[in-house]
């Protein structure tokens, strides 16, 4: 049939192929690059290279100072992020999504290398630079892939997965770090974990060109044949199928009914509030770091060792036990996501995570040092946080982004989104060792707060986006005349959508055309 072989793969066996090849090892690598720097800070070796991040052989003012550029090594990972991830709203359009995944996994890659062959202290803050210019350009880019080669009823699904490998490589890193704890006085300790995460970058670059194109992208850029080939594939039709060109000729059609594709167009606020639009997309993902999971996943090691006060092994094990409920937490997010809904998983976890930091404040108050209880009760906290934390927020708020982007600017939106991880990222990254320095125990109860302030903030302005296409979510902001209106309509037309429509599932013949008609034209 002249068809564009991929992996010999076609319909639900070369989803599942693009999930395993290169959502598994992209977003396992992000996860692994959180959690594994924590774990190497306490480590003498490390400290013996790099003496000006020990916080642990150093007392008063020169621990403050060390605390203070340990934070911002740290947090320079998250600067390249920044940058990486806002080069895509430029880029995602230009090059394409393959050629931006394959390109920031290979930056990705150098930035591992460089820093576990780092013996300059100089050589290992660029290297942190690098690392995350390459992680910040694959995790704008690699949602929106996902999202767009995949089917309209298992889009939610099929992108909070993103969440399972993220608390996958969060447990890899941390495990990794216990286990490599014991090669004392030995650099390999550190380098190592440092070098790890690039055979992750491997096996997506090694991937990428055999998996399919962006179908709406090639058709953006008038590459109708191989948009045709690639929806042949996804879709399991004949590329010159009727069905295969009613979705071209829609996709051509939205696109000229758009205009200005350019990635500034995320500014206006015409009918379809654009800038309305982006602004959600990056406050959600301002709540995924604002809860304050960071503060526990880039320091757990250090949290359990330092503020709980146990030894270095029962500190490494216990922070990777703690990173093994993140998949778990993942996995009830995918059989939960299209059947409960955005809002209340976002709604329920902010308030769950709200009572897990304010526990954490009381149990680790100086009241209660030197005694069992409370010591339980907040290394029970810290798991449930982390469980929590994965349920709600940590693949959704990348879902959710995508889905509120219109279709001329999404690359721009997922990039400004992703940034917003970044930026708070590296405020988190920075601060959490002073502000644990300087107020201790207290510092949980500023996360408390912004948790506990999440849950009206998603009740009142975030529409539920469940079930629906990309066209609905079009009209729940065209309709809105205000900030407050998105939810309110999305009620009033999830009504009218079940009196009117008795079957939206994808199961069936009117189920399949709507996958083909909504999904590739998303």
């Amino acid at each position: 049939m002249g068809l564009k072989p991929y992996l010999g793969l076609r319909g639900n066996a070369l989803l599942r192929a693009a999930v395993a090849l290169v959502v598994f090892p992209t977003f396992t690598c992000y996860g692994y690059n959180m959690s594994v720097a924590g774990g190497l800070l306490t480590l003498q070796a490390f400290n013996k290279q790099f003496p000006r991040m020990d916080t642990i052989n150093t007392e008063g003012a020169m621990k403050a100072e060390n605390s203070t550029i340990q934070g911002t090594v740290i947090a320079l990972y998250t600067v390249g992020g920044i940058f990486g991830a806002l080069s895509c709203a430029y880029l995602g359009d230009r090059l394409g999504r393959r050629k931006v995944m394959f390109g920031a996994n290979l930056v990705c890659m150098i930035g591992c290398i460089l820093m576990a062959t780092s013996f300059d202290f100089a050589q290992f803050i660029v290297a942190r630079l690098v690392l995350g210019v390459g992680i910040g350009g694959y995790t704008a880019t690699v949602p929106v892939w996902q999202s767009e080669i995949s089917p309209a009823h298992k889009r939610g699904s099929n992108v909070v997965t993103d969440g399972i490998f993220v608390g996958a490589g969060v447990s890899l890193g941390l495990w990794i770090d216990l286990g490599l704890y014991f090669v004392k006085n030995n650099s390999a300790s550190w380098r190592f974990p440092l070098a790890f995460p690039s055979v992750f970058c491997i096996i997506a670059m090694a991937s990428i060109p055999f998996l399919p194109e962006s179908p709406r992208w090639l058709i953006m850029t008038g590459q109708i044949q191989e948009a045709r080939n690639v929806m042949s594939a996804l879709l399991e039709l004949e590329p010159d199928s009727d069905e295969i060109s009613d979705v071209i000729h829609d996709v051509q059609t939205t696109l000229a009914v758009c205009g200005n594709t350019s990635w500034t167009a995320v500014f206006t606020m015409d009918k379809q509030r654009l800038f309305h639009r982006a602004y959600l997309a990056c406050t959600g993902q301002f709540f995924q770091q604002m809860c304050g999971v960071n503060l526990i996943t880039y320091y757990a090691t250090t949290i359990f060792q330092e503020y709980l006060g146990m030894d270095e092994v029962r500190a490494r094990i216990l922070a990777a036990s703690m990173g093994l409920t993140q998949p778990f937490g993942g996995l009830l997010a995918f059989y939960t996501i299209d059947r409960l809904g955005r809002r209340p998983l976002m709604t329920w976890s902010a308030g769950a995570m709200a009572i897990c930091m304010a526990v954490l404040a009381g149990t680790t108050s100086p009241e209660a040092e030197g005694h069992t209880a409370p010591l339980v009760v907040a290394v029970i906290a810290l798991f449930c946080f982390q469980f929590i934390f994965t349920v709600g927020f940590s693949g959704l708020t990348f879902l959710y982004a995508a889905e509120l982007a219109p279709l001329q600017v999404r690359a721009a939106v997922s990039a400004l989104s992703t940034a917003t991880v970044w930026v708070f990222n590296f405020l988190l990254a920075e601060v959490t060792p002073i502000g644990f320095n300087s107020i201790s125990n207290r510092y949980y109860i500023i996360f408390a707060v912004i948790n506990a302030v999440i849950v009206p903030s998603v009740y009142f302005f975030f529409p539920e986006t469940k079930g629906r296409s990309l066209e609905e979510i079009d009209e729940i902001f065209a309709q809105s005349n205000n900030i407050f209106d998105p939810p309110r309509v999305a009620r009033r037309m999830q009504k009218t959508l079940r009196s009117s429509t008795p079957d939206r599932s994808g199961s069936g013949s009117g189920g399949e055309n709507n996958y083909v008609k909504e999904e590739v034209k998303a």
